[in-house]
């Protein structure tokens, strides 16, 4: 196929912006920023509630965030956005793994959009790697032998006791 002709140059390009953000990267920073939150929140929160600017956020994440602000007073301004978001949960943990999904992207996207990426990653590690579909070979006393279906005997439904489930 010739080099220019619209299926060649369909296939290469996808619609839309092309983006630079590493997906899996932002998950990952997510999950560290979690831990990190996790550990100081008691002494963070308090603060960073009372904060109205991006000054006193930054300030409170260097008096609340000790020995990690290097990690969080860069974002100030997207930390002070996530906190006014009217999303913004009520619960700690929660709190936390929303504050730590907006902050991922560093800047590179928006809050929402890191916090998008953050559950379509979390969503694609929940989705891979399980069972689909498991099979039993039974020997019934009805005479049938084969697989069982739905936990049971293909010819006369006699269902499969649990104890046998090991």
């Amino acid at each position: 196929m010739k080099e220019g002709t619209p299926k060649e140059s369909a296939r290469k390009r996808r619609r839309g912006r092309p983006t630079d953000l590493r997906y899996s990267e932002i998950y990952g920073r997510a999950q560290n920023l979690q831990v990190i939150l996790n550990q100081v929140w008691d002494r963070l929160w308090p603060l960073l509630s009372q904060a109205n600017n991006e000054q006193e956020v930054a300030q409170a994440f260097q008096n609340g965030a000790n020995p990690y602000e290097r990690e969080f007073t860069p974002y100030a301004a997207l930390a002070l956005d996530a906190k006014q978001e009217s999303t913004f949960p009520q619960r700690p943990k929660s709190q936390q793994r929303f504050l730590a999904d907006s902050l991922a992207a560093l800047g590179e996207a928006s809050p929402r959009r890191s916090r998008d990426i953050c559950m379509q990653e979390r969503m694609k590690a929940k989705r891979a790697h399980h069972i689909i579909r498991y099979e039993y070979y039974v020997e019934c006393s009805c005479g049938y032998e084969g697989p069982a279906k739905d936990r049971a005997c293909r010819q006369c439904g006699a269902t499969i006791p649990p104890r046998l489930f090991g």
